[in-house]
């Protein structure tokens, strides 16, 4: 009982007083830089976006929509945030809504989206293109990939399924129009005092 007492002692005083070597870090200036630098190349997503938009439903009714999306810079630039929603465009009502975070790993010199959506998460591939961006979901023999396309204000997205010796199945697009800047995320920062 008492050598169970002294050890338990030495967890708690070494978690309370590591060592310094343990505390020590390397300065993250150089790997924030990088994801900066990297981040650079999706600038042209930012701003507020609005259009139509389609989806298959799962009982391949086409559902029409009324999307927008809101991208900005946070962290100083080293990552970007977006938010997706998307209205019926019948009776106005919310039919989607996603949220996602795009950043760079400096080591593995890789970008990752990691979304938020209908009750579930992941993180998945991105890659940047000359004028938007691919990302993938791997599933199973099948490959969900989504190809956003931008160029003079217009924001074009469509969602493939892609099977294995099978044509391209498209089950969403999306046409959107660039109608501002936004402050988002980075407005509202509480200050210090």
């Amino acid at each position: 009982m008492r050598k169970t007492a002294l050890v338990s002692l030495s967890i708690v005083l070494t978690a309370l007083n590591p060592s310094p070597a343990y505390t020590q870090r390397a300065d993250p200036s150089a790997t924030v830089a990088a994801q900066k630098e990297a981040m650079k190349s999706l600038a042209l997503l930012d701003g507020v976006w609005r259009g139509p938009a389609w989806t298959l439903l799962e009982n391949g009714q086409k559902q029409e929509m009324i999307q927008t999306e809101r991208i900005g810079p946070f962290l100083d630039g080293a990552i970007r945030v977006v938010e997706g929603r998307g209205y019926d465009a019948a009776t106005g009502a919310a039919a989607f809504n996603a949220f996602a975070v795009i950043s760079y790993d400096a080591t593995q010199k890789s970008y990752a989206l990691r979304t938020y959506a209908q009750g579930r998460s992941g993180e998945f591939k991105l890659t940047p293109t000359a004028n938007g961006y691919i990302w993938e979901i791997p599933a199973g023999p099948m490959t969900i990939r989504y190809t956003v396309t931008i160029k003079d204000g217009l924001w074009n997205e469509i969602g493939e399924r892609i099977t294995p010796g099978r044509d391209p199945v498209r089950f969403v697009e999306l046409n959107l129009n660039r109608i501002g800047d936004t402050d988002w995320p980075a407005a509202g920062v509480i200050p210090r005092s």
